[in-house]
């Protein structure tokens, strides 16, 4: 599944602001459920996995990325919220550089093993310069889903 079609534009955070990726990963799981795509009595589980799996490895990528990423039981469809920090998150990334573009994924615990396909397309889209760039020049959320659709669509 792409990104583009996980998407919502009411899932998209533009203008970020979170002092460590703990505060970031809670700011993005209180939007799903602001936007009603997550229960809230499935926050402590959201919020549990995404940190559980920080604490396994980060997940912050080179180039100003990230990509939390959990199962949990409970879920009925994959779920992602879009972070864009102007700032910049720390997330360990293995350069050091703090994250600026923030993908988190959650996935229902029974499709845990297919969700590698959408994290590596998720992964090879925010490769290219040129898209970050996009990226982080979007000033709305609406500017950020056409950046995904369009760069979708080109590769």
């Amino acid at each position: 599944m792409k990104l583009g079609d996980l998407l919502k534009e009411g899932q998209i955070l533009v203008g970020l602001s979170a002092r460590d990726k703990w505060e970031a990963l809670t700011r993005l799981v209180d939007l799903l459920i602001a936007q009603g795509r997550l229960k809230e009595e499935m926050r402590q589980t959201a919020y549990g996995a995404l940190a559980a799996r920080e604490k396994i490895s980060s997940t912050g990528m080179e180039f100003g990325v990230a990509l939390p990423h959990a199962s949990i039981e409970g879920l009925e469809q994959p779920l992602v919220a879009f972070g864009l920090s102007p700032m910049g998150v720390p997330f360990q990334s293995p350069d050091g550089q703090p994250s600026r573009i923030i993908v988190l994924l959650l996935i229902p615990h029974r499709d845990r093993l297919k969700h590698t396909p959408t994290l590596a397309g998720i992964a090879r889209l925010l490769q290219y310069e040129e898209t970050r760039e996009s990226l982080t020049r979007a000033r709305s959320a609406r500017e950020v889903m056409q950046v995904v659709k369009d760069e979708e669509a080109r590769n």
